[in-house]
């Protein structure tokens, strides 16, 4: 390191230059490198993978027992005195069964697409960046957590920068 005004080769530590007094200016940080922040990116995206994944898990055990009180619901469990149309006609019987197998399905889409959106980001496949932007998008209407995990996802994964270094963390993946 120098001095600026007159030249002097200075040693690390000094405030002042010994020579002509000049102060000597601040060493500044490196900046951080591409691959601190694709490091940084690499984590984020790890994240994001394994909190989809738990997400699918505890959607799968909520459905579960959604659907299972649906059923109860449903099929008379509650009997005939809180039953809610006591009071008038039943609907045909096989209604309250496509209601329930259309929930069933409901639910094996939404678990399937959230455990394929995470185990594709936690691999850093290629299509794993889409898959989990089309199930944030389905998310966002699950209010509150799947509202929040829907924008976290569709935040760490659009734009031209997030593009870029997904694509360089595939390229890491597959080693080329």
């Amino acid at each position: 390191m120098f001095c600026s005004g007159c030249g002097q080769q200075l040693m690390p530590g000094y405030a002042f230059c010994p020579q002509c007094g000049r102060p000597v200016a601040p060493v500044m940080p490196p900046v951080p490198g591409y691959a601190f922040l694709l490091e940084n990116y690499a984590s984020r995206v790890r994240l994001l993978a394994i909190v989809w994944l738990v997400y699918a898990g505890i959607s799968l055990l909520l459905g579960f027992a959604g659907i299972t009180f649906l059923k109860f619901f449903f099929f008379g469990g509650l009997g005939p005195w809180i039953h809610p149309w006591m009071h008038g006609s039943m609907p045909p019987a096989w209604v309250f069964p496509a209601i329930v197998h259309f929930a069933w399905i409901l639910l094996a889409l939404r678990v399937v697409l959230a455990a394929v959106a995470g185990w594709g980001l936690l691999e850093r496949a290629p299509w794993g960046r889409i898959v989990a932007i089309i199930a944030a998008i389905f998310s966002i209407l699950k209010f509150p957590f799947g509202t929040a995990l829907g924008i976290w996802t569709l935040v760490v994964l659009l734009g031209d920068r997030n593009t870029a270094m997904y694509e360089q963390l595939e390229r890491q993946n597959t080693g080329l």
